[in-house]
């Protein structure tokens, strides 16, 4: 199960929502006050997890939207392979390879050893920060 679903207008900054089939986390959002003929609408605008890219969403708050499920996990870089890094789950002990974070701040930082936190969001991985 890689999702969940919550109505609008339980949802505030700081959240995840899915627009578009992409997860993401809202930064701003806004209520409108109800009007003659209807309810009140929300207006999000959320930055996607994975590719960075800004998306809007006006809707009524009572509407269901989905919700991802965000599993935290913990993780040691094994090897570094150019555009992505190996890594070694710190429970299971499984190896896989992530594609590197376009921070080039946090990219820098990913050398063999250190442990990182990854969230698994859909079925797919993405390294957030080191540990």
């Amino acid at each position: 199960m890689s999702k969940t679903y919550a109505t609008l207008g339980e949802l505030k900054p700081g959240s995840f929502i899915i627009i578009d089939g992409e997860p993401c986390k809202i930064v701003e959002m806004s209520k409108a006050k109800t009007g003659k003929h209807g309810s009140a609408k929300a207006h999000v605008v959320a930055i996607s997890i994975f590719s960075g890219a800004k998306k809007t969403l006006v809707a009524p708050v009572s509407q269901r939207v989905e919700v991802p499920i965000i599993d935290k996990r913990v993780g040691q870089i094994i090897a570094d392979m150019g555009d992505s890094v190996q890594v070694m789950d710190m429970e299971t002990f499984d190896t896989f390879e992530i594609e590197k974070p376009k921070d080039e701040e946090l990219a820098a930082k990913l050398q063999p050893g250190v442990e990182v936190e990854y969230w698994v969001v859909m079925g797919r991985r993405i390294i957030m920060r080191t540990r």
